[in-house]
């Protein structure tokens, strides 16, 4: 997809998703015991592992907060626990050919560091991750990831949450 900008009449090409995601992700099943997940996570420095069914599509993610959590909270060990029973199920995606800002909007508004990949069939194809969008990002005009797009996404996401105010 091509812009003009039409204040500085110059012509940028707009960056997609599968410009910057990481490709070749690690992905386990719902079967998979979180040892094995913990040990996908180490060995490809990440800290998410999508859960895949059969026709690689995402059922879930499970993260190594998701881990540390029942491992600690369990009277289980890691191994003896499945992915199916601690990965999130609801997940926000994000298609290879969306432009990076869509990213960066998904990102924030669903408060995460990464998200799932996927192509036109909904099949896993990758991870963008705000490491993925901070290389890219720049404070200029016409940048492909704009700073300040990028910071108020961070601060989104580190956002503490604000206490509920109880009703009498």
């Amino acid at each position: 997809m091509v812009t003009y900008n039409n204040s500085a009449c110059e012509r940028s090409e707009t960056m997609r998703v599968k410009e910057l995601m990481t490709k070749n992700v690690k992905s386990c099943s719902e079967e998979t015991d979180l040892s094995t997940a913990a040990k996908m996570m180490w060995d490809g420095d990440c800290g998410i592992v999508p859960v895949l069914n059969g026709e690689r599509h995402i059922s879930g993610v499970i993260t190594d907060r998701d881990i540390c959590i029942a491992a600690a909270t369990r009277s289980l060990s890691p191994a003896q626990i499945r992915a199916r029973d601690v990965m999130s199920r609801v997940i926000a995606t994000c298609g290879q050919n969306e432009d990076v800002r869509t990213a960066l909007a998904m990102l924030k508004e669903q408060r995460v560091r990464r998200l799932p990949v996927v192509d036109d069939e909904d099949r896993l194809v990758g991870i963008i991750s705000m490491n993925d969008l901070v290389s890219q990002a720049e404070y200029r005009r016409g940048a492909e990831v704009p700073g300040d797009e990028f910071l108020d996404t961070l601060k989104a996401i580190c956002a503490h949450p604000t206490p509920t105010t109880a009703v009498a």
